[in-house]
């Protein structure tokens, strides 16, 4: 016996119709039917009489009507005491300034509205730093470009970055029209502000360059996003980020120009990392599940900008 044929016998004895009552529930009637006689096959009797007007409970199923209304509202009190019983708890989330510029507030609002009482602790730093405080156990989620350190850390891929050139559009700022898509081997001669470091955007270009045969033309090396953005806009040089270094920015279109970066190589993977489940309270992993939920409605509905959702999400 399942709760739903309670709900479908009590609406046929309310409506007086089983024909009504199919209605009332978005269902086909030979469908629900087929319900009530698997429920009055349970039971060996018969709880409906058809009649050429409609159905009513015989005497053993207005028995049951009254016990089965008792049994529906329990189940929905029982429901309430469970939603009223909120997730609570604590979950620490790392990010990237990159990841963070555009998936730091929706991640907010979306735990703030499905676990208002969960107390989310967000941290902003550099790929390989947030490796080191997951390894710590500092934090209890972080994206990451780099998972080589992932020793007990659970993985789930989500997403893969293209990378672009991005130059200032300042009118003082003289270059050459970009393309749409440029290749490495074009920018031997591009002054670059990059970040430095053995991990994450740097470690993936280092290795781009290298098999493109292209020494880069290094102007500046910031490890701030922000400053590197700055550094930027007044044209002190060009840098290779994905398209959410400059999601941050309202009027990102005449700020900057961009070109893809054409080469295979050249795209950046992330992916999310958790200590193993066992470690993980119920909040962390809940915020595991928003937080991919959030990666796929951005890249699905366009605000992930050169993003492309692995197959894992």
């Amino acid at each position: 016996m399942e709760l739903r044929q309670l709900r479908y016998f009590v609406r046929i004895v309310e409506l007086g119709s089983m024909g009504r009552a199919a209605v009332d529930l978005d269902m086909v009637q030979s469908a629900l039917s087929q319900q009530i006689s698997r429920l009055e096959s349970e039971l060996s009797t018969r709880l409906l009489q058809r009649t050429a007007k409609g159905a009513v409970p015989t005497e053993a199923g207005l028995a049951f009507f009254r016990e089965a209304q008792l049994a529906l509202r329990h189940a929905d009190q029982a429901a309430r005491a469970a939603a009223q019983a909120r997730l609570t708890g604590s979950v620490s989330v790392g990010l990237s300034p990159t990841t963070a510029s555009v998936l730091g507030v929706p991640l907010m609002r979306a735990m703030h509205e499905r676990y208002p009482d969960v107390r989310l602790h967000m941290v902003g730093s550099l790929s390989g730093h947030l490796s080191n405080m997951l390894n710590a156990r500092q934090l209890d989620l972080a994206v990451l470009f780099d998972t080589q350190p992932a020793r007990r850390w659970s993985v789930l891929p989500l997403l893969e970055e293209r990378l672009f050139l991005i130059r200032s559009a300042q009118r003082g700022v003289r270059k050459p029209a970009l393309r749409r898509k440029v290749a490495l081997a074009q920018l031997g001669d591009e002054p670059l502000i990059l970040p430095t470091g053995p991990h994450g955007l740097r470690s993936r270009l280092d290795t781009a360059f290298a098999q493109a045969r292209v020494t880069p033309r290094l102007a500046m090396e910031i490890d701030s996003l922000a400053l590197l953005m700055d550094a930027v806009d007044m044209g002190l040089g060009s840098t290779i980020q994905p398209w959410a270094a400059v999601g941050r920015y309202a009027d990102a279109g005449e700020r900057f120009v961009m070109a893809e970066i054409s080469d295979a190589p050249a795209f950046r993977p992330a992916a999310l990392c958790s200590l193993s489940d066992d470690e993980l309270s119920p909040a962390a992993l809940a915020a595991r599940v928003v937080l991919g939920d959030c990666v796929r409605e951005l890249v699905q509905s366009g605000h992930w900008v050169g993003a492309k959702l692995t197959s894992a999400v």
